[in-house]
């Protein structure tokens, strides 16, 4: 009996740590593709506009900052389009009110593309950590959410390159010139943040 309780136990724990190393790749990999997105040229626009579905993005030399999320995430093979779409229209009320954007159902071609949505659904189906002004409590692959004053949000992402001057791991996030990897973590009003690491689907292979 105690070998097999021991068996258990040790079972439990080597799941836990491949789990473990499997997330950690999965932000490793996270983290390298938003890197990798500071070598696009982006215009920041934020009109409407008409997605395929499954897979729909904006042109390619457009977006806005949640655009980025998206890029970064489709690359390591997360489509947040499909992801939020098919949470919504199974949720819809536990979504932000939808008044000021005269919005009566689930969009496939805009929800994703708005962060207050991406708040809700990463703390749905992610992990929704606290909120700090310590730095050193956020780490590489982490996303973050900010008020820029007057209730505008922005999003963006922690890379593994750290500030020369505090230290600080950087953000690639775009802000109006494209994305960039900058020192902003502390520069706004912190209003969420979370990990995300794909669809269970995604993390069970």
């Amino acid at each position: 009996m105690l070998g097999a309780c021991l068996a258990s136990v040790l079972s439990f724990a080597q799941t836990r740590q491949a789990s473990g190393n499997s997330q950690q790749e999965f932000l490793e990999k996270l983290v390298t593709a938003a890197m990798e997105r500071t070598n696009h040229s982006v215009k920041y626009v934020s009109a409407y506009v008409h997605l395929d579905y499954p897979g729909g993005d904006v042109p390619a030399d457009t977006g806005v900052c949640s655009d980025e999320i998206i890029r970064a995430y489709r690359t390591v093979g997360v489509d947040l389009q499909k992801e939020v779409h098919e949470d919504m229209v199974k949720n819809w009320s536990e979504y932000p009110p939808k008044a000021k954007w005269h919005q009566a159902h689930p969009d496939s071609n805009i929800d994703h593309r708005r962060v207050p949505n991406l708040m809700v659904f990463f703390s749905r189906k992610g992990e929704s950590l606290p909120i700090s002004m310590r730095a050193e409590d956020y780490s590489p692959g982490d996303i973050v959410t900010w008020d820029l004053g007057g209730n505008v949000p922005h999003i963006g992402i922690l890379v593994n390159t750290k500030s020369a001057e505090n230290g600080r791991f950087l953000i690639v996030h775009n802000i109006g010139e494209g994305p960039k990897m900058e020192d902003v973590l502390l520069s706004w009003k912190i209003t969420g943040h979370y990990r995300y690491f794909g669809p269970p689907s995604l993390q069970s292979h």
